[in-house]
């Protein structure tokens, strides 16, 4: 799962030693607050029922998120240690597999160690690596099925083994998280598309031309969407010991309906609900803890990076010109943008949040970095690093109060309160 092309320019040492780092960073201060906190009062008591088979709690995801959170909580006990380790794990794997996606779709040695700097100083990534919710590891999954994908494309004769991973990781994506849902179909659809602009007569049985050659459409029906449909089933079966609520055979398309209704029932108004165009110019933030703990006043915040999120937009802009202009790396982040954040401009789903944006931010940081990476070709060598230097000092900036740090006061917020929607 770690080659790479044959390329001596390949930036694989890069991506692990930034990943490296960011791990590192995740680790400080991941005890602290040592009581849950946010929605780990919601996943944590889950986790907790899975080991015991007591009962199916917080119904309204899907399971694998707390399975394994109720395995990190078996290997290094109830604390937060074994809640925060898993998380940590996950966030810098996505941290790796994304940028290792971007290498395989640009080639590009800049644009994915920048990809590789941007994410790990955007906040979002690092704030979910260090918290036991279920966004992390939906993330980390999907980047790995990226990944594969893109390797896949670049390397065909490894194409098969890597379409049969990306498979298994989408539907592990799915099975943390619905929010994966709309990317999970991305894969097949791009192969499909593809495959009818190859124009071959044997559309469904040909095993030549783009984008994976030597894979036919079928087989790759076979493994990106059998596959993860029964990975995704597979993560269910501890539903049917429970000793309570257990699920009766042919139960799991009757528990799917109650998912869809509990995620339809949220409707009371809450402080921190944001909608999407408040998230793309990061004007609403959301404070995931701050209160006296652990002998100290301390804060933990949610938000994008300052400079980023807005360079990004202009990035994305670029990157969908690019796309309509043939750049297949462009096109790809373009459109994986548009279905992550245009999902929440139609669901069904009455409040939303800032985290809700966690996902689709990782693809606007992706079109920045390509985007530094053509203006550092076009001679802009000093601002693009005056960019990525930038975001790593803001990272610096606020990382008291990404981190939990201890803090003056009840008050000490407001040194970082550059918005009243931060507040």
């Amino acid at each position: 799962m770690n080659e790479a092309p044959d390329h001596p320019r390949d930036p694989a040492r890069w991506s692990a030693a930034i990943a490296v780092v960011f791990f590192v960073l995740c680790l400080v201060r991941i005890g602290i607050p040592g009581t849950p906190y946010f929605d780990e009062i919601h996943y944590l008591p889950a986790a907790r029922a899975l080991l015991d088979g007591s009962e199916y709690l917080n119904r309204e995801h899907p399971l694998l998120g707390k399975e394994i959170l109720a395995l990190g909580i078996a290997l290094l006990g109830d604390n937060p240690w074994g809640w925060r380790l898993f998380p940590a794990l996950a966030g810098t794997g996505a941290l790796y597999a994304f940028t290792r996606a971007l290498w395989f779709a640009s080639l590009s040695r800049f644009a994915a160690v920048a990809y590789g700097a941007l994410l790990a100083s955007g906040f979002a990534l690092f704030v979910h690596s260090r918290i036991a919710m279920l966004d992390v590891f939906f993330v980390a999954f999907l980047a790995l099925a990226l990944w594969q994908c893109a390797a896949a494309v670049r390397e065909p004769e490894t194409g098969r083994r890597r379409l049969a991973i990306a498979g298994v990781a989408i539907g592990l994506a799915m099975a943390a998280k619905w929010n994966a849902v709309p990317l999970a179909v991305v894969p097949g659809l791009a192969f499909f598309a593809a495959r009818l602009a190859a124009g071959r007569r044997r559309l469904f049985t040909s095993r030549r031309g783009i984008p994976v050659p030597g894979v036919s459409l079928l087989e790759a029906a076979l493994w990106l969407g059998l596959v993860p449909l029964a990975v995704y089933a597979a993560t269910f079966l501890p539903t049917y010991g429970f000793d309570k609520g257990a699920l009766q055979p042919g139960g799991l398309i009757e528990l799917h309906r109650q998912i869809v209704a509990l995620q339809e029932s949220v409707v009371e108004p809450h402080p921190y609900q944001s909608r999407w165009p408040e998230w793309i110019f990061n004007l609403r933030a959301i404070w995931y803890l701050y209160e006296p703990v652990d002998g100290a006043q301390r804060g933990i915040l949610l938000i994008g990076n300052p400079l980023t999120m807005l360079l990004g937009l202009p990035a994305m802009v670029w990157v969908i010109w690019r796309g309509a202009g043939g750049d297949r790396a462009a096109l790809s982040v373009a459109v994986l943008y548009a279905v992550s954040l245009g999902f929440w401009m139609v669901v069904n789903k009455p409040v939303q949040f800032y985290y809700h944006y966690f996902l689709p931010s990782c693809f606007l940081l992706a079109a920045l970095a390509l985007a530094l990476a053509e203006l550092r070709q076009r001679g802009w060598r000093r601002s693009t690093t005056a960019t990525l230097l930038a975001s790593v000092a803001l990272f610096v900036w606020f990382y008291p109060i990404l981190s939990a740090a201890p803090l003056v006061g009840e008050h000490s917020f407001a040194f970082w309160m550059w918005l009243d929607g931060w507040r």
